[in-house]
This record gives C-alpha cells, structure tokens and sequence, in this order.
C-alpha cells in the first residue's frame, strides 16, 4: 500500500472524537455563514417579493434560513454537551447564561429604545403595554415577542425582529441538557435509546396529529437537531468522518426530493454533514472574532430599516442590510460578546471553585486539553 493510500484510509476512519481533540473545527465559519443565510432567505419575505432563494428551488420544502437554523441547532447540542461535560452545573449555567444574555438585552434595549422611538407612528408608545412585554420576554428569553406599537406596521413584515424565536427555545434545551447530565443519561448506552425514543416520539405525534400548528412544527424539528448534536457529543467516538457515506446521503436526499422520504433524509444530511463538514476538511478558520449571533440578532430589523431607506429589492435588500448587519454584529463582538466571554472564563473558574460537586461527566472519554481550549472559543447555535 502506497503512503497516499495508507493516508487516504487513515482519514477514512478519523473518527469525530479524532477530529474533535485535534483542536481544529470550521464551527464559528459554518456559522457565521448560517447567519448570513438567515438574510439572505428572509429576503424575499421582507420585500414582499414571490418566489424563493436557492435552497428552496432545491429542496421544495426548506429555505436557506430554515436549513441555517437547523445547523445552528445540531452543532449547538454538540458544543453545549461538550460545555456541560468539562464544568461543573454551577459554572455551565454561568457559562450560557454570559453567552446569551449579554448580547440579546442589548440589542432588545436598542429595539425598544432607539428603533423603536424612531420609527413609531404610535403616539401611545411608551404607554402600549405591548413595548414593554416585548423588552421583558425577550431580554429574559421566557418567549419571543415581535411587535412594536407603530414599528414597521406599513411593511410587507411587520414582526420588528423576527429571528428571536428560536432563542427560548435554545434556553431551554440548555437546562433540559443539564437535567440529562445530572440524571446520568449522557452516557453512550443510555442516550441512544432515548434518543430514539423521542425522534420515534416525536414522529409518531406528527404523523397522528398532522398537520401540526406552525410554531409546534418548529419546535419538534429544532429540538431534533439539538438533541442529534447532543448524541453525535455523546457517540463521538464511535461515528466516523466518511465522505463516501456524505455521498450517500446526499444521493438518497436527492432521490427523495418531491416524496414524504425526503425529512428524514434530509434530516440526516444536514446533521451529518454539518459535522463533516465542520471537522473533516480545512477551511479558513476563525478563531477569535466570533460575528454569527451578531449578525443573527441585527439581520431582521436591518433589513426592515433596508427596506424603508429604500432597498426593496431582494439584491438590494441583502446587500444593505449585510453591511449594516455586519457592523452591528461587530460593535455587539468588541463591545458587548468578548468582554462578556473574558468575564465568563473568571465568572465559571470561580463557579466551578464554590461548587464541591465534580463537573458532570457526560460520557466515558475525557477531553484533550486542545478540544477544550477550541470549544472555548466555539459557540453553538444562534445564541449559544
């Protein structure tokens, strides 16, 4: 066998934990473009223009900010496994919480208090109940709120920012992931079958109660990709990074487009190939400047403020609003996101010093010290 050849098997079988201790991953770029993609996909809907982007004509069924948000999930129940395993509870909860927080009350003080005052026609809009439920249920994440009083109410989309759904439920994964630590369950041999036993569950109510309020929908199918994320941390030894099964599963996706067999294995492509993509190939790396859940936070309500200076074609639309979305993501990094994440590492060293409980382990492999120092950097999901 010639060296290539014996090079060539050996990445064959580089498994996710390989790759993982390596202390390299395309995570932050993956999701830095997923961001975008969230701008790109709403494009149409806030211009009010028909027709799709470029992965619904693909897929019929998903658009590109669809797809973007289940990759910010799959990859998110991966990195906050990867979290809970190396701390202890009292330091992951301060580890989330400085992640999320910071950032998204920021950007809902500037909603409520600079957006919002300067594109009201509602002359009771400090008195409207409603601007004050949308800064408390946002900043606090205990649900989404998308309306002002008078704010963007002329425009094809009158949500003010509609992109802040998912982060609740985000929230609530994280504790529903520490309860699972704590109960011993993240255990190869005990999370399988009960990963199983929801995915089966939660197919088993969608097919019987189909079809499903929009929102119930979104909720099952984010929570999918999370928990998958979570079993592929759990499993990382054992799931190898194969690019012919890549093709496999790209083939069957393709074969199984236009039938009710392409969810699944449209399903399977994405949470695979997020991983394949984020461990097995070399892209270029970002490391430390970490823009995606800026970009995520500012990219509906720029694009609305696009719209009303006058970008009302999708082209137009998505151009404006990345560059005014860009600069605010990189104002809420330097000013709010990196200082909040040196705070983190102090706030959780001495969280983990006050607790007399171990970190939890949540499987049978330790982490290497450069995973560790990777993930540190790495964030999951839109507001990990």
């Amino acid at each position: 066998m010639t060296n290539s050849a014996a090079s060539g098997t050996t990445r064959a079988r580089v498994s996710i934990g390989d790759a993982w201790r390596g202390g390299r991953n395309n995570f932050n770029l993956i999701r830095l473009f997923a961001a975008w993609l969230v701008i790109y996909s709403h494009a149409w809907a806030i211009t009010g223009i028909d027709g799709s982007d470029l992965v619904g004509r693909m897929t019929i069924t998903k658009s590109a900010g669809a797809f973007a948000v289940d990759v910010f999930f799959v990859i998110s129940g991966f990195l906050v496994a990867a979290s809970l395993e190396r701390r202890t509870w009292r330091a992951f909860l301060v580890a989330r919480a400085l992640r999320i927080y910071p950032a998204l009350v920021v950007c809902v003080l500037a909603t409520v208090f600079v957006l919002g005052p300067a594109s009201t026609t509602a002359a009771d809009y400090w008195r409207d109940a409603t601007t004050w439920r949308y800064l408390w249920a946002n900043a606090t994440l205990w649900r989404a709120e998308f309306w002002l009083p008078g704010v963007f109410e002329t425009l094809p989309r009158t949500a003010v920012n509609g992109s802040l759904w998912t982060l609740p439920i985000e929230g609530r994964l994280y504790l529903a992931l520490l309860v699972a630590g704590a109960v011993g369950m993240l255990r190869p041999m005990r999370y399988l079958p009960a990963w199983a036993l929801a995915i089966a569950g939660a197919c088993g109510f969608a097919l019987w109660r189909a079809p499903l309020p929009e929102h119930l929908a979104y909720l099952i199918w984010v929570t999918s990709f999370f928990i998958t994320g979570t079993l592929v941390w759990v499993w990382r030894e054992r799931i190898r990074l194969s690019w012919p099964l890549l093709i496999g599963l790209l083939l069957l996706a393709a074969l199984a487009r236009g039938t009710r067999a392409f969810e699944p294995a449209y399903f399977a492509l994405v949470a695979y190939g997020t991983f394949w993509l984020g461990l097995a190939v070399r892209l270029p790396r970002i490391e430390r400047n970490d823009l995606s859940y800026g970009v995520y936070l500012y990219g509906w309500p720029m694009q609305q403020l696009a719209l009303l200076a006058g970008a009302t074609t999708v082209t137009s639309n998505i151009i404006a609003a990345s560059v005014a979305t860009f600069a605010c993501a990189a104002l809420s990094w330097f000013c709010i996101e990196r200082p909040a994440l040196r705070w983190k590492a102090r706030a959780t060293a001495a969280a983990s010093a006050a607790s007399n409980a171990p970190a939890i382990d949540a499987s049978a492999a330790t982490i290497e010290t450069t995973a560790s120092t990777t993930s540190q950097h790495a964030r999951g999901g839109a507001g990990e």
